[in-house]
């Protein structure tokens, strides 16, 4: 299979020949592509396009540009993890992983218990690197658009800015009184919101603003998921249903 390379422009607009930028170049050399070779081009807007190396620099990469190829490999449900940052690396997994299972979006909290405490300068250099995390995930895994990595926000600003009443399923990940998530979930097909929890999971009143701006308790199974398991556990249960024939 073709190396596949993002481009973080709209390819269309590009014309038949172009550089690749400069990330989707050292990719390249990285690579140890020859002039000829083959390679897949996507810029997160849907679809890919065939494309082959025409000449290599020593800092710059042209290819041509081939077939445009619609095809989509997204979930068919919208999902958006909304979740407490887990301290140290696990956070870089936790991306990698919701982009291999098809989260639309992510939106890093900071939440009373966090560990992980971001903000300013410090904040958006680990999302500008989460970003990129997300890139490489959906080069790897065949997924033609690019989840967004949101900014760093509190939960209480970020909740008081949500639309109400929901437009789609707000669900939140729970120990207090929760409906099983296969219970809530069943025959689901608009968007999905879900919430979760750093380390030391909500403050009690964290969890009654989240119920207030529609989020409903769900539990996924006796047993407590770690703050970077959770979300990639209810995502997973999204993406079979999603697969399976209507």
């Amino acid at each position: 299979m073709p190396p596949r390379l993002h481009v973080d422009r709209p390819l269309r607009d590009l014309g038949p020949a172009f550089e690749l930028p400069p990330g989707a170049a050292r990719h390249v050399q990285v690579l140890r592509l020859q002039p000829g070779a083959p390679v897949v081009l996507f810029d997160g807007q849907g679809g890919e396009w065939s494309a082959q190396v025409e000449r290599i620099g020593r800092q710059s990469v042209q290819v041509r540009l081939g077939d445009f190829v619609d095809v989509d490999r997204e979930l068919g449900v919208p999902v958006t993890l909304a979740l407490g940052m887990p301290a140290n690396d696990r956070m870089d997994t936790l991306i990698e992983k919701a982009c291999e299972l098809g989260v639309a979006a992510i939106q890093p909290l900071v939440c009373e218990r966090s560990v992980l405490r971001l903000a300013g300068e410090r904040a958006e250099r680990k999302v500008a690197h989460w970003q990129a995390v997300a890139v490489a995930a959906c080069e790897q895994s065949g997924r033609t658009r690019v989840p967004a990595i949101a900014p760093v926000r509190s939960l209480p600003d970020w909740l008081a800015d949500l639309a109400m009443p929901p437009a789609g399923l707000r669900v939140l990940m729970s120990l207090h009184g929760a409906r099983p998530l296969a219970e809530l979930t069943r025959g689901a097909g608009g968007a999905v919101v879900s919430l979760s929890g750093p380390e030391g999971g909500f403050a009690d009143a964290e969890e009654r603003l989240a119920r207030e701006r529609g989020f409903v308790p769900v539990s996924l199974g006796p047993r407590v998921l770690r703050a970077d398991t959770a979300p990639l556990a209810l995502l997973a249960h999204l993406a079979l249903i999603a697969a399976e024939p209507r």
